[in-house]
């Protein structure tokens, strides 16, 4: 069985490539790490971003985010581990029409995991890929307080490797 894309897998497509990070931000450490992230399609249906890189404050890591488009739940879906937490993330989400001025540029991914701030705790967590233009994006995390505000933890702008 032949699965169709849909023109939400175009949103997708513009993640194909490799990647530099050239600028990092977080709340509590803005320190930069030398990063790069290789994208590759499955078929125009899926995504798979597996990143590799120093952290900030020291070590190295490896990440991985798979994200596709369901259209019978007219959402974006995927999943993101990493070699840091022992923590598998599951993500839904949506283009987003007016988000940070860019109609149709951002995508808002919903997930829940370990509180960063709270040991023991879950938090509820939305991040973006945001595209500037089709050699920029951002990536951006925010968590939701216990008083239910959003709160950003980190920043990342990333250029096409050309």
């Amino acid at each position: 069985m032949a699965t169709e894309r849909s023109k939400e897998h175009a949103f997708l497509d513009r993640l194909v490539g490799r990647w530099d990070l050239v600028a990092d931000a977080t709340s509590s450490n803005p320190e930069r790490g030398v990063w790069r992230e290789s994208v590759r399609s499955l078929n125009g249906l899926w995504v798979v971003c597996e990143g590799h890189g120093e952290m900030p404050g020291g070590g190295t890591a490896t990440t991985m985010l798979t994200l596709g488009y369901d259209p019978a739940r007219k959402k974006y879906v995927g999943a993101w581990i990493d070699t840091v937490i022992n923590h598998l993330w599951i993500y839904e989400g949506s283009l987003d029409e007016d988000l940070l001025e860019k109609a149709g540029q951002t995508l808002t991914l919903h997930t829940s995991g370990p509180d960063m701030t709270r040991s023991g705790e879950t938090a509820k967590y939305r991040e973006f890929i945001a595209f500037d233009d089709d050699d920029n994006r951002t990536f951006a995390s925010e968590m939701m307080t216990p008083e239910g505000d959003w709160r950003r933890i980190m920043t990342a702008q990333y250029r096409r490797c050309r």
